[in-house]
C-alpha cells in the first residue's frame, strides 16, 4: 500500500464530494443510518482505489468493511 487513506480524508471526500453536510464523526453509521447510498458507496470505493492504487474486492465491500470512517480507513490499510 503506497498511500494511506485516513478518517479525516474519508469525511472531507464524503461532506465535499458526496455534498453531506452533516457532521460525521469516525464511528458513525454510514450506510446502517442511511447517510449514504449505493451511488455513494461507488463513489466512495472509487476513491479508496485511486488514493491507494489497488482494487477492491466486490466480495470485501461489506458493512463491516464499509459502515464507519473508521472501519473505511482500516479496510483501505488492508490494500496493496
Amino acid at each position: 500500500m503506497s498511500n494511506p487513506v485516513t478518517t479525516t480524508e474519508l469525511r472531507a471526500f464524503i461532506q465535499g464530494e458526496l455534498s453531506i453536510d452533516a457532521p460525521i464523526s469516525d464511528d458513525d453509521l454510514l450506510f446502517t443510518s442511511g447517510l449514504l447510498d449505493s451511488v455513494a458507496m461507488m463513489n466512495l470505493i472509487t476513491f479508496i482505489e485511486q488514493k491507494t492504487g489497488s482494487d477492491v474486492r466486490p466480495a470485501d465491500v461489506t458493512l463491516d468493511n464499509f459502515d464507519t470512517l473508521t472501519r473505511i480507513a482500516a479496510y483501505a490499510s488492508t490494500l496493496d
